[in-house]
């Protein structure tokens, strides 16, 4: 017994201690020039989907929920983040190039069909980003016209 009360205590000191190592939020600023949905013009209801379902992990205008300021949990958060940002940046769509482009949103479409994104994860926390059949449809559609057209 005097065991297990050692290790919940020295648990919840190391707990509190890692508190002070916050990770950085920081979103750099989006220029609306290279920005996706603004470059693109795209219509309200794919600007919204995007949003809603995307934007989070893949720009630079992720809205951090209040689950990712208490560490550990906001180091998952952020590497997921910054992973996201790595494979697809909607808020630097227009600095890609047209190779680039072409694969990005082949993959979005494959991983859209597979259900893969939004993460199930994630989808758990953020309602708005369950994306329905007809919303996935909708998007798939969308990227499909722009590579059919190379209008990236």
């Amino acid at each position: 017994m005097k065991m297990a009360k050692k290790i919940v205590f020295w648990t919840l000191v190391a707990f509190a201690l890692v508190q002070f190592f916050p990770i950085d939020r920081t979103n750099k600023p989006v220029d609306s020039a290279v920005n996706f949905v603004e470059a693109r013009k795209s219509p309200a209801k794919i600007r919204t989907l995007l949003k809603n379902a995307c934007y989070d992990c893949h720009s630079n205008e992720t809205v951090y929920p209040k689950y990712a300021f208490i560490a550990p949990v906001s180091w998952s958060v952020k590497s997921h983040v910054n992973e996201g940002r790595e494979h697809l940046n909607f808020s630097t769509w227009q600095t890609y190039n047209k190779d680039l482009k072409e694969n990005m949103l082949t993959k979005s479409i494959q991983t859209i069909q597979n259900k893969t994104m939004p993460m199930p994860g994630y989808i758990v926390y953020h309602k708005e980003a369950n994306l329905s059949e007809a919303e996935r449809v909708l998007l798939i559609q969308y990227f499909e016209e722009m590579l059919k057209s190379k209008t990236y």
